[in-house]
């Protein structure tokens, strides 16, 4: 007798299991599969599982059914960054399809009218970054005393990113009578602590362990010097047409990289916290589309790309968090598709590699770049030949003199086994 977990034995209706069919789901994820049941019973859920697994199907479907035959705003999906928001808000509009319960997005970086104005047609679901919905709640545009259904998908990168104190105000101003689903990629540290105290009698789902990096997705190291980071990408990208996402450590870096390989010749584009919003979504639009081969991207992209064949990531540097490790190569090998994981390795990041390596519990393979290629030596004489950036302005006074509100700079060379120590972002209300 077959004992496979079907989408139809999990107690999904009729009309679930036709949405799945015309968005092309075949059979559950584990993360589904053992989440629906509860979610659909009306418990309060802490799910754990790799990014790329199918959380947002695991939340979405039961949050639909439930709302098909309400009115007014019941449900709340919280984000960390506008890029998953809109993602999230693209499934449920798969899945609810044009007679089902609507949505509303709230995201930073785009006009408050419209969004004002969804709000006043009292959408059943609003899915929103914390800090535009508190931006919401202060001008009295959204009410959310009617909510019965939460949801704090990656919930531990809200945490890190420093949207606590706005996540504490939002749950004051939602009912305690409600269900509660949290959904991250680990669970552990702050992320237990927080779900202890805003959670009732929760059943915990964990299909991968903390760390567990994706399954297909196949990983390199290459030692490189900082000076050979640039040719070292340039040889990785030549010789295939594979699209790319390239992660950088500041938004800098992101915009030099990117000038780099525009004037290489390779189409792409960039996405970082200093972009519009209608920049980072038509850098999103071009690289799913195939229109930008390369995407050189910060870490607020590390969990808000869904692009169904990313063939290779790039750690052009390493991440200061062993968890954000493991949600950038996560882009990659999603669902049943496979790829590549790349890190380009200077001398001083060998701390963060060590403490990456700790967390994902094994070596990450050695590869060698080829330096005797002609991409690897044509840009690293162009790099010698290139005349320096332009200095930057002198710094004022107070920075001369060490103000007390002037961020410390990041030290790769020093490693984190712990979370870095509180940053700015921390300290001053996050924008979504």
């Amino acid at each position: 007798m077959s004992t496979e977990t079907t989408f139809a034995s999990l107690g999904l209706s009729p009309q679930s299991l036709t949405a799945l069919e015309r968005a092309g789901f075949t059979a559950p994820t584990p993360i589904q599969a053992r989440s629906i049941p509860h979610a659909l019973a009306g418990r309060d859920v802490i799910g754990c599982a790799a990014t790329g697994t199918g959380k947002t199907a695991a939340f979405a479907l039961p949050m639909l059914e439930r709302l098909a035959n309400t009115r007014g705003t019941r449900a709340l999906v919280l984000a960390p960054t506008r890029e998953l928001a809109v993602q999230i808000a693209e499934q449920f509009a798969r899945f609810a399809g044009p007679t089902g319960p609507r949505a509303a997005t709230l995201i930073g970086g785009v006009s408050l009218g419209p969004q004002v104005r969804a709000l006043q047609e009292r959408p059943s679901i609003l899915i929103a970054t914390p800090g535009r919905l508190i931006d919401h709640l202060n001008q009295g545009s959204a009410r959310l005393n009617e909510i019965e259904v939460l949801v704090l998908d990656e919930a531990d990168r809200m945490l890190d990113m420093g949207f606590k104190p706005q996540l504490n105000r939002i749950l004051e101003r939602v009912p305690k009578k409600r269900q509660t689903l949290l959904f991250s990629a680990t669970i552990d540290g702050e992320v237990g602590k927080f779900a202890a105290s805003h959670l009732v009698d929760p059943v915990r789902v964990e299909v991968t362990p903390a760390g567990t990096t994706a399954a297909r997705a196949t990983q390199q190291v290459f030692m490189v010097g900082m000076n050979e980071k640039t040719p070292a990408l340039l040889t990785l990208l030549d010789g295939n047409g594979e699209s790319m996402l390239v992660f950088t450590r500041t938004k800098h870096r992101a915009d030099r990289v990117a000038r780099s390989l525009e004037r290489a010749g390779h189409d792409v584009s960039r996405i970082h916290a200093n972009r519009s919003q209608n920049q980072r979504q038509q850098a999103l639009d071009g690289f799913k589309s195939g229109r930008y081969r390369v995407l050189v991207a910060t870490d607020i992209a590390a969990r808000g790309i869904d692009v169904a064949e990313i063939g290779h990531v790039v750690n052009y540097d390493l991440p200061n968090v062993p968890e954000d490790y493991v949600h950038r190569i996560g882009r990659t090998a999603r669902a049943a598709a496979s790829g590549r994981a790349s890190s380009l390795v200077s001398p001083e990041e060998l701390p963060l590699l060590r403490d990456i390596e700790r967390f994902v519990r094994a070596p990450v393979p050695r590869g060698e770049i080829d330096r005797t290629s002609a991409v690897f030596q044509r840009e690293l004489q162009a790099a010698i030949d290139r005349p320096p950036p332009p200095r930057g302005p002198a710094p004022s006074h107070g920075q001369r003199h060490g103000a007390s509100h002037a961020a410390p700079a990041a030290n790769p060379a020093r490693g984190f086994s712990k979370r870095p120590p509180a940053r700015a972002a921390d300290r001053v209300r996050p924008r979504g």
